[in-house]
């Protein structure tokens, strides 16, 4: 046999005495049985921990007779290991760990236990850092469960082709990367488009994390977004604060109301967006950034980016998928199955009268969705008829803000004055009517306009029309 054959043998042999030696006199007790669990060795400690004179009185008996609720009979029966057990004795429990004994041919000979701890204060720390981990992860799950996405497609309402269009769009930019940009009158719907695309993309079961930039003082928005680093400044968390940046790591961070954000905090966000990394306010550490950003805002970002209140290079970054949200005026076929929904989230039985729906469809709808479900939850708390009259719905109301024009008409004409924002408003519903007869097919509609496609496109974008 050669030499060094030999000599990992002999190593080997040596190293499993050693361990057997270290355990066996570290251990609280060691017992050792054969292949029909009857004890054949066991320490002097393990006998008289269970009230025997000496451990040659156990030799030969069935395990369970000197150790009542032994599982060895278990483990040379079975041949696997039971590595971390607790053991109930008259005095207190034990941690112990049973091993099955194979022969040079894998046959179960028998099997060793030993009793590792026989205070369990001694794991102590261990079960004290445990329990630290426990708690931390479940605090962990808390908070990602109060940052879950609340809404799904199935949320927004509405048959309407508008409304179909928008959730075909939104579900498209569901599957990649790319920033969103939602553009709409305040309450037509945008948050809950934010959470039904990051509800549907790749990164669901990641935090969904919501900053209304226009509600937090531009003093501290920096801070809300970046996070801090210990005492970054006065009243500032010593331990330092995590910002929704970290909070939103892997998942979707929407910034609702972009347009109000200050222009120096727009260059640190397209910081984040190109280079993919931040740093907290006050610290020098470079944070790498994992986030999908969904933005929305209810004002005219191009307006704003000419007065120069928006930064045009943000603009662009951001513009790469953007969803026009109608207004409601311009979907008031949903409004039947909107008012119904409304109705089963208030968990009441109203309905309306026909003349109470067709009202609903005079009104201008200022406020959109937002608007609706207040005046109909005003309308099912004043009024204790499940069916709604006309009358229960004007009262709601308020002040009627009549329609200007049929939704359904296509061509409105804009109130006379500036001459170019007129024709701008003409050929932006001209080409929107276009676009429209061949279902966003912009081949089609430049051959019927006679225009280049590449001239349609650059009109297109400089009106703000998406295809």
């Amino acid at each position: 046999m050669d030499t060094s054959l030999k000599d990992y043998q002999r190593v080997r042999q040596l190293a499993i005495r050693s361990l057997f030696e270290i355990v066996e006199q570290s251990s609280a007790g060691t017992i050792i049985v054969d292949r029909n669990a009857n004890i054949v060795w066991m320490n002097e400690r393990y006998a008289q921990r269970f009230g025997l004179a000496s451990a040659q009185e156990a030799i030969g008996k069935p395990c369970e007779s000197v150790i009542p609720s032994s599982l060895m009979r278990e483990v040379v029966t079975t041949g696997q290991p039971l590595l971390l057990d607790m053991l109930d004795t008259s005095t207190e429990p034990l941690v112990v760990m049973r091993l099955p004994i194979r022969d040079d041919a894998e046959q179960i000979i028998g099997a060793i236990g030993f009793a590792l701890f026989g205070r369990l204060k001694s794991l102590a720390p261990l079960l004290t850092r445990y329990q630290q981990m426990q708690e931390e992860l479940a605090s962990t799950r808390s908070l990602l469960r109060a940052r879950q996405a609340k809404y799904n497609f199935a949320n927004f309402i509405g048959t309407s082709a508008a409304s179909l269009e928008v959730k075909r769009r939104a579900r498209r930019s569901a599957g990649t990367d790319s920033p969103v940009l939602l553009l709409g009158e305040t309450g037509t719907g945008k948050e809950l488009l934010a959470h039904a695309i990051h509800s549907t993309s790749p990164r669901a079961h990641k935090a969904f994390v919501s900053v209304n930039t226009a509600a937090i003082p531009e003093t501290l928005l920096e801070a809300e977004f970046f996070g801090t680093a210990p005492g970054a400044f006065t009243g500032a968390d010593r331990k330092g604060r995590a910002g929704k940046l970290q909070i939103a790591q892997g998942g979707t961070l929407f910034l609702d109301e972009i347009g109000d954000m200050p222009l120096p905090l727009q260059s640190k966000l397209l910081r984040v967006l190109q280079e993919k990394e931040f740093e907290p306010v006050g610290s020098n550490e470079v944070i790498s950034s994992d986030i999908r950003l969904i933005a929305a805002t209810s004002i005219d970002l191009e307006v704003a980016v000419q007065r120069g209140e928006f930064r045009a290079d943000l603009y662009y970054r951001l513009n790469v998928l953007p969803i026009r949200v109608p207004p409601l005026r311009e979907r008031l076929e949903d409004l039947p199955a909107l008012c119904e929904a409304i109705f089963d989230e208030f968990g009441n039985h109203h309905e309306l009268a026909p003349q109470a729906l067709e009202l609903l469809s005079r009104h201008a709808w200022p406020g959109n969705i937002r608007e609706l479900r207040n005046v109909l939850e005003r309308a099912a708390l004043l009024n204790d008829e499940a069916v709604l009259s006309e009358e229960a719905l004007r009262t709601a109301i308020g002040v009627l803000h009549p329609l200007t024009a049929p939704a359904s008409s296509r061509h409105t004409l804009p109130a006379l004055g500036d001459f170019q924002q007129a024709r701008l408003q003409f050929e932006r519903q001209f080409i929107s009517a276009a676009l429209a007869e061949h279902c966003g097919n912009v081949d089609a509609t430049a051959r019927q306009l006679r225009m280049g496609r590449s001239t349609l496109y650059k009109k297109m974008a400089a009106l703000g029309i998406v295809s």
